[in-house]
């Protein structure tokens, strides 16, 4: 890297420090501070969303031309790694990393018009649905159907497990279109622009905190337009496959992510003791957190075992 480049780089780590420490209220620090898995509380978490939107830094991963960042892979390393230091929630994937990515690839000039700028403002949020109560994630084996009738879709079936659905206004969703060929040939990716409309009950689960996160959503008669098809007809699978790419970590972010729990791991495990008068740290399978590395060499075996793998 040349000696440009670097300065460069500083100064936009610098400028990213001071936005998180003039923009993360209480709030937002908190959620983070909650946030278990990928899914932050949704209120905080949108309203971190739309902050980061006023700024511009909402979508650092989408092209400028759609209302992204049009960041180069330091910037969004650096962006991550300081909003993991500072512990602001992640933003929700299902929209800004997921539909909107695959709206981006496969929609129509007028899908990406419709659907684009909500999804990087904030003002929409997409729940996911995919896994059905018979088929779980099994989506090769799943029944919800749409039927063509005239200028629309009607659709008929039930999705579980879609986190968050109580709060979205938008769905994208897998559906049958054909029980021709093999199973995946007659699968259709679906956005749904509208999730208040008659036909759709939506049913939150209550989890062990008593709060709300999956949802159990019916589908009786629902007519969508044929242009809520995402891609071709019977082709949702391709569209599918694509957005599992970003879904499994496409990216920077979970590595981030993981780099940051990983040195949290390592202070823990030089301020816990192991019950017989040293510490964590000093134990041979907590060694590699200090001395070693868990992308390379035999220590990567200690890594799985010092994380319970």
């Amino acid at each position: 890297m040349k000696p440009s480049e670097a300065t460069e780089l500083a100064v936009f780590r610098d400028e990213v420090r001071e936005f998180l420490a003039t923009h993360a209220d209480d709030e937002i620090l908190e959620a983070g501070r909650k946030t278990t898995s990928f899914f932050p509380p949704f209120e905080q978490v949108m309203k971190w969303h739309r902050i980061l939107h006023s700024r511009g830094w909402s979508a650092i991963r989408w092209p400028r031309e759609y209302g992204g960042t049009g960041w180069d892979t330091p910037r969004q390393l650096i962006f991550e790694e300081e909003c993991r230091a500072k512990g602001v929630p992640l933003l929700l994937p299902q929209s800004i990393g997921m539909v909107g990515p695959a709206i981006i690839h496969y929609g129509t000039e007028e899908q990406k018009q419709r659907h684009l700028p909500g999804i990087v403002s904030g003002e929409d949020f997409w729940a996911q649905g995919y896994s059905e109560p018979n088929a779980g994630s099994d989506l090769v084996a799943l029944k919800c159907r749409a039927v063509r009738e005239g200028g629309h879709y009607v659709i008929n079936g039930s999705k579980t497990w879609t986190t968050y659905a109580h709060h979205a206004n938008r769905m994208f969703l897998l559906v049958r279109t054909s029980t021709e060929g093999r199973p995946q040939q007659g699968i259709s990716f679906f956005l749904l622009d509208r999730l208040d409309q008659e036909g759709i009950d939506i049913h939150p689960m209550r989890g062990l905190d008593g709060v709300p996160e999956q949802c159990d959503v019916f589908f009786t008669n629902v007519r969508v337009p044929l242009d809520s098809c995402l891609g071709a007809e019977n082709d949702g699978w391709s569209v599918a496959k694509y957005l599992f790419e970003h879904e499994s970590g496409g990216g920077t972010s979970f590595a981030t992510t993981f780099r940051h729990e990983l040195a949290l791991i390592r202070g823990l495990a030089g301020r816990s003791g192991d019950g017989f008068g040293a510490v964590l740290a000093d134990d041979p399978v907590f060694q590699p957190m200090t001395k070693g590395s868990p992308e390379s060499g035999p220590d990567r075996w200690q890594w799985c075992r010092a994380l319970g793998g």
